[in-house]
């Protein structure tokens, strides 16, 4: 199977702090990689490396035999979806006209668009359930419909790779279930490659094929099924002591915290917080 993004040997550093040490990855296309760990462990700036707004302070990164610049300038190669993107309300463009927005990067602001890809964004508004919606200002949707709105807009270039950024943040769990059960079909349908970085283990291990621990250094990296449970336990021990119990967790065997279990980030044996 192609590796389509492949990431060999990298460091990388916010000036002397050193943020990502000896990371070796690679995503095969057509897969799903959730990326997990704690805050500061380095999730959004891998992100970053893959978008080219960083450089690797050592070693490299392909994806499509491209380096990041690259892959990003062809405009077709990489979408992505930022934390939390919202619409001020007094934002003049409609839905469509967003969602028409992610063309640029494909086609160059002056140039017009073909009806191809005009043919396409329009399917993607008929994906999304955005119909009755697409000629409405982006800013007075409802949450749900601006984050629908904007994964179209990652996707309306025909991306092969989607990038996703804490997408579920902020989302109650039927809009959870909602978001699981539509990246999945998108996945299929438009044969898409999927990095998902994200504290939402339970959305996390519903969509990925393979997960990826990180917290300077890649601490795991294989299918959630093999993710040891205690491991998650030192990762979402507070997390679950602040909701009461273990039923937060999708791992049987991860036994309840209370706030005294909750392990430090320094802890050498916690390698994920």
């Amino acid at each position: 199977m192609e590796e389509i993004v492949q990431i060999s040997r990298l460091n990388f550093a916010y000036g002397e702090q050193l943020v990502l040490k000896h990371i070796d990855l690679t995503v095969a296309a057509g897969s799903t990689l959730g990326v997990i760990g704690p805050n500061g462990g380095g999730k959004t700036t891998l992100l970053k490396l893959l978008l080219g707004l960083h450089q690797p302070s050592r070693g490299q990164i392909r994806i499509a035999g491209l380096s990041p610049s690259q892959a990003i300038g062809r405009g077709s190669v990489v979408g992505y979806l930022p934390q939390n993107p919202r619409a001020d309300r007094n934002f003049p463009l409609s839905a469509r006209q967003v969602i028409g927005l992610g063309l640029v990067g494909k086609t160059g602001m002056l140039r017009r668009h073909s009806p191809a890809d005009l043919e396409f964004v329009e399917s993607l508004i008929e994906r999304m359930e955005l119909i009755d919606v697409a000629n409405t200002p982006i800013g007075e949707l409802s949450g749900g419909q601006q984050q629908r709105a904007f994964i179209a807009r990652a996707l309306a270039p025909r991306p092969r790779i989607l990038l996703l950024d804490e997408p579920t943040t902020g989302i109650d769990r039927r809009g959870q279930q909602r978001f699981i059960e539509l990246i999945q079909n998108l996945k299929t349908e438009l044969k898409l490659t999927i990095i998902l970085a994200s504290h939402d283990l339970r959305a996390v291990t519903a969509v990925s094929d393979r997960l990826a621990c990180l917290n300077l250094t890649l601490h795991y990296h294989d299918i959630p099924q093999r993710l040891p449970a205690e491991l998650v336990y030192e990762m979402f021990a507070c997390d679950l002591a602040a909701l009461g119990g273990r039923a937060a967790l999708p791992v049987d065997d991860v036994r309840a915290a209370s706030p005294q279990q909750c392990p430090s980030k320094t802890a050498e044996k916690s390698p994920c917080y």
